[in-house]
């Protein structure tokens, strides 16, 4: 296994952990470890195509193990009523329609990565994320969580708007 597919599976194993922290509100160390986690994903990218180490396993769970530590987060700030279920509801639509069409187009031998827009929703989802734990961690700075809300409500635009693209530009997978 290459080094850009170890840390994919670093950000995995990480979330756990961050879960941990966070529930027993050790809001620091979980900031610390999502922040870590968060950086492998930047990483392991930059180092797959500088090094040609792009491979199928990496296209698939680079983006599968970016949502299960964002998701992983959301599911926290929803049972502590930072942010509503709704909002979770919509996200994990548009992720379920991209991976519905990722698994046809796989079955037929064809790997959809994901595309700029998708990207920049999960940097957004990410920074959000740090944003709002840092709030809840430093609380003396109540700015620090409203611009993480600001950066979370900024995600969902985008996230709606990544699906929708995403759906136009892999239309043909419906038509197979």
């Amino acid at each position: 296994m290459n080094l850009p597919n170890k840390l994919t599976l670093g950000r995995i194993v990480a979330v756990p952990f961050f879960i941990a922290c966070f529930m027993m509100k050790m809001y620091i160390a979980a900031l610390v470890i999502f922040c870590l986690a968060s950086l492998t994903d930047l990483l392991d990218g930059k180092i797959a195509r500088a090094r040609g180490l792009v491979t199928n396993f990496g296209k698939i769970m680079d983006p599968l193990a970016d949502k299960i530590l964002v998701y992983s987060a959301l599911c926290l700030f929803i049972d502590d009523r930072i942010i509503s279920g709704w909002m979770l509801i919509i996200i994990l639509a548009r992720e379920f329609v991209v991976s519905g069409m990722r698994t046809i187009a796989a079955s037929e031998g064809t790997v959809l990565a994901a595309g700029m827009s998708g990207k920049v929703k999960t940097v957004f989802q990410m920074f959000a994320v740090i944003l709002i734990i840092a709030g809840l961690a430093i609380t003396s700075v109540p700015l620090i969580l409203k611009a993480g809300m600001i950066l979370f409500y900024l995600s969902l635009v985008l996230t709606v708007y990544s699906g929708v693209e995403y759906v136009i530009q892999n239309i043909d997978v419906f038509r197979r």
